[in-house]
C-alpha cells in the first residue's frame, strides 16, 4: 500500500494505492479477499459500510439453505447434472451454471473446514434434503444462521491475515477510464465534519464489488434495515445489468425482518387481519377457500413453497396465500398477522380445523414429525424451538403475541452482468455475491450462497493469476479523480450551505414506495411505464434534497445510486412486459383477459401466463449516453461440453491458457 494526497481547492484528500480493493464485507467479499491472499496477491484492502452489516450476517430463515453437489448417500450426481438443474430454470447462461455446479463442492468443503456447522452423519457424510426447484437432495443447512456462520468464519480468516479493513466507509463513486475501473471515492462516516467531509480516494488495479442485493429499493422488504445495496454505483458508470426483472418475493415479518418460511408455516398458524390500529380482527382467508382442509394445507405448503410463484396459484395453490395477503395489506390497507397461539378458525361453511382434514402431504409430514397435537406454538416448540428463540432475541414473543407479516422483496436473481470469471463489461470490475446477476428465473433454494462463494473464488483466481498488474499512472488517476472528486466536493459544499428541514428520507420513501407498488411481484405495463417516467423525473430532483446535519451526507449520497438503480429496474420490467412477457418466477403480470387468480376476485385479478420462449434469453440493461436506461435481449449460452482429456487440460493449465479464455459479458 502507498499513501499520498490529492489537492482540490486548497483541501487535501488522502489517496490510497492498492493492487486490489474489495468493496463490501459479506460472505462473497470476504471469501474473495481470503483467496486473493492465499494466491499470494496480498496488496489488497477491504472497504465496507459496516463490518457485519450486510445480508450475510443478518438474514436467514428457519433452516437457511446452502445448495451444492450431492456428496453423500446412494443417489448419483454430477456437476453436469447440477448445472442442468440451474440452467433449466431459464434465463441463465450455461457456462455460468456449469461453473457454479463444478465448484460447489470446493466452496462447501472449505466452509465446513473453516467451521461452519453443516451436519454430517456418523460416517462423515454431509447428507442433504430437497429444496425448491431441486430434483435431487443437494441442499444442506447449518440452521437459521447459515450465512452468518459463513460470515464469521470468513471474517476470522481476514483478521488472521491482517488484511486492512476500512470500516464505516461508504463508497460513493466508482472511477472509470476508457471502460476500465481504476478506483473509487469513499466517505469516512466518522469524519463528516472535517473540511473535506471525510472523502478518500482509492487508486487500484482491480475492484471486487460485493455490495449485496438492492435492499434499499423497496418499502416492503425483508432485507435487513442496515443493508442498502449499491448496484447503482456500477450502473452509473456504464456497467451492464442482467435479468433485473427476476427477484424473489415472499412472506416475511416486518417488525423484525425475517422470512417466515419452513416450520413457521408447517405448524399451520392462524392468519388474521386487522385495521391500522389492531382492531376489527378478521379471518380474511375463509371466504376464498372451499374447505378448512384446503386452507390449512395451503398454509402448511408455504413452508417449502415459500417464494411467491404464479405456477402455484391454480386450483387453490399455496401462492394464493401471498395474493390474499397482498390484497389485504396493499389494496385494503389493513395489517396481517400470523398467530401461533391458535389453530386457524373456520366458519360454518368451511368447517373447523382438524388434523384429519389435512391433505396427505401435510398430515403425513406432521405425523412423521410427531406433531399431530396442540396449537401451532406447541408444534413449533416440538419441531423447531430455535425458530421461537430467534424472535425472542429480537424482541418479539410469538408465544404471547401475533407476528405481523407482509409479502416482501427478498432476493434479486438478476444483478450486474459478468463473464465466466465474474468480470463486468467495465474491465477490472468484478461483481460478486448477490449483486452479480448470474441466476436465472427459477433458481434452486440456497443456490445464492453457493454462487457467492464460487463467483468470488473465480474473481480472485482471475485477478491473482491472469490480470495485468499495472495500475494507471498516478498522474492519470489524479486527473480522473480530480474531475469527479471536485464535482462531488462542490455538490456537498452547496448542500451544506443550504441546510434546512431534511428531505433525505422522504426522497427515499418516494422511490421505495414506487418500487413496491409497481416493480415488485404485481406488475402491469401501463403502470410500469408511468412509474418509469416518474423515476426519471425524481432523478432530476436529486440536487433539491436538504439535510439538517452532516451525519445525513452518507444517506443523501446513497439516494443518488438508489434513484438511478430503481429506474434501471423499472426499465427492465417495462422491456420484459413490452416483449409480451407473462407471469413467471416470483411475479404476476396483470391482464384482464388472462387467467383468473380466483373467480371470486373478479377480472381485476386476472394474470397473463408465462411466455416460455423468453426463458431462452437474458435481458441486459445499461445506461445510455442520453442518461436513460435501455434494454436488449440476448440468447442464453448453452451448457458447454467440458474438455475431459487429462493431459490436454493439464497442459493448458500449466501454460496459463485457461485463464486467457473467457465468455461474453
Amino acid at each position: 500500500m502507498k499513501e499520498r494526497t490529492l489537492l482540490l481547492d486548497k483541501h487535501h484528500f488522502p489517496v490510497y494505492e492498492y493492487e486490489t480493493l474489495v468493496i463490501g464485507s459479506g460472505a462473497a467479499s470476504l471469501n474473495a479477499a481470503d483467496h486473493l491472499y492465499a494466491f499470494g496477491h496480498q496488496d489488497l484492502a477491504i472497504v465496507t459500510e459496516k463490518v457485519g452489516g450486510g445480508t450475510s450476517n443478518n438474514t436467514g430463515s428457519d433452516k437457511q439453505t446452502y445448495y451444492k453437489l450431492s456428496v453423500a448417500g446412494k443417489e448419483p450426481d454430477s456437476p453436469f447434472d447440477m448445472a442442468r438443474s440451474l440452467f433449466d430454470g431459464g434465463g441463465m447462461h450455461g457456462d455460468l451454471a456449469l461453473i457454479e455446479a463444478t465448484l460447489s463442492a470446493n466452496g462447501f468443503f472449505r466452509l465446513a473446514n473453516l467451521g461452519v456447522q453443516f451436519p454430517h452423519n456418523v460416517y462423515g457424510g454431509f447428507v442433504g434434503y430437497k429444496t425448491d426447484h431441486d430434483p435431487r437432495q443437494r441442499a444442506t443447512s447449518a440452521g437459521p444462521w447459515t450465512s452468518s456462520q459463513m460470515f464469521n468464519c470468513l471474517y476470522q480468516q481476514v483478521k488472521n491475515k491482517n488484511i486492512p479493513v476500512y470500516d464505516e466507509h461508504d463508497v460513493v463513486a466508482l472511477l472509470v477510464d476508457d471502460n476500465r475501473c481504476v478506483g473509487c471515492i469513499a466517505i469516512d462516516k466518522n469524519a463528516l465534519d472535517q473540511d473535506n467531509f471525510g472523502l478518500k480516494f482509492f487508486h487500484v488495479n482491480n475492484i471486487i464489488f460485493g455490495v449485496g442485493g438492492p435492499g434499499g429499493l423497496y418499502k416492503t422488504s425483508v432485507y435487513p434495515k442496515v443493508h442498502i445495496g449499491a448496484i447503482g454505483l456500477a450502473l452509473e458508470v456504464g456497467a451492464k445489468a442482467r435479468n433485473l426483472t427476476e427477484s424473489q418475493y415472499g412472506l416475511a415479518s416486518i417488525k423484525f425482518r425475517w422470512n417466515v418460511s419452513g416450520t413457521y408455516q408447517q405448524v399451520i398458524p392462524r392468519y388474521i387481519s386487522t385495521d391500522e390500529n389492531g382492531g376489527e380482527e378478521k379471518e380474511f382467508f375463509n371466504p376464498y377457500f372451499p374447505s378448512m382442509g384446503k386452507l390449512a394445507t395451503d398454509i402448511f405448503l408455504k413452508g417449502y413453497q415459500w417464494p411467491f410463484d404464479p405456477r402455484k396459484i391454480p386450483n387453490y395453490g399455496s401462492s394464493l396465500i401471498d395474493v390474499l395477503v397482498y390484497i389485504e395489506t396493499v389494496v385494503k390497507g389493513r395489517r396481517v398477522f400470523m398467530d401461533f397461539r391458535e389453530n386457524p378458525r373456520g366458519d360454518e361453511r368451511i368447517g373447523s380445523f382438524s388434523f384429519e382434514a389435512l391433505e396427505p402431504e401435510a398430515h403425513d409430514y406432521l405425523k412423521n414429525s410427531e406433531a399431530l397435537f396442540g396449537t401451532p406454538i406447541e408444534r413449533l416448540q416440538k419441531m423447531n424451538p430455535l425458530a421461537i428463540e430467534l424472535y425472542v432475541k429480537n424482541g418479539i414473543d410469538i408465544e404471547n403475541e401475533p407476528l405481523e407479516v407482509a409479502v416482501c422483496a427478498q432476493h434479486n436473481n438478476g444483478g450486474l452482468a459478468g463473464d465466466m470469471w465474474w468480470e463486468s463489461n467495465i474491465r477490472h470490475l468484478f461483481p460478486v455475491g448477490e449483486v452479480n446477476g448470474s441466476h436465472g428465473v427459477y433458481r434452486p433454494g440456497g443456490s445464492a450462497l453457493n454462487s457467492g462463494q464460487v463467483g468470488s473464488y473465480r474473481a480472485a483466481e482471475r485477478v491473482a493469476k491472469a490480470i495485468d498488474k499495472g495500475k494507471c499512472s498516478s498522474d492519470q488517476f489524479d486527473r480522473i479523480a480530480a474531475s469527479r472528486g471536485q464535482a462531488l466536493f462542490d455538490k456537498l459544499r452547496s448542500i451544506i450551505d443550504h441546510k434546512g428541514e431534511s428531505t433525505v428520507m422522504s426522497y427515499r420513501d418516494e422511490l421505495q414506495q414506487r418500487m413496491t407498488n409497481f416493480g415488485s411481484h404485481i406488475r402491469e405495463l401501463h403502470q410500469v411505464e408511468e412509474a418509469l417516467q416518474q423515476a426519471y423525473e425524481q432523478i432530476e430532483t436529486f440536487d433539491q434534497q436538504k439535510i439538517t446535519d452532516n451525519k445525513e451526507i452518507p444517506a443523501l449520497l446513497q439516494n443518488r445510486h438508489l434513484v438511478l438503480a430503481h429506474a434501471a429496474y423499472l426499465e427492465a420490467v417495462r422491456a420484459y412486459l413490452k416483449e409480451g412477457g407473462g407471469s413467471r418466477g416470483s411475479y404476476l403480470v396483470m391482464d384482464k383477459a388472462g387467467d383468473p387468480v380466483l373467480e371470486k376476485l373478479g377480472e381485476a385479478w386476472c394474470y397473463k401466463p408465462e411466455n416460455p420462449e423468453l426463458r431462452n434469453k437474458v435481458l441486459e440493461t445499461i445506461l445510455s449516453s442520453e442518461g436513460k436506461f435501455v434494454s436488449e435481449w440476448k440468447p442464453c449460452r448453452p451448457l458447454p461440453e467440458e474438455e475431459s482429456w487429462f493431459e490436454n487440460v493439464w497442459g493448458k493449465y500449466m501454460r496459463g491458457e485457461i485463464f486467457a479464455e473467457s465468455s461474453e459479458v
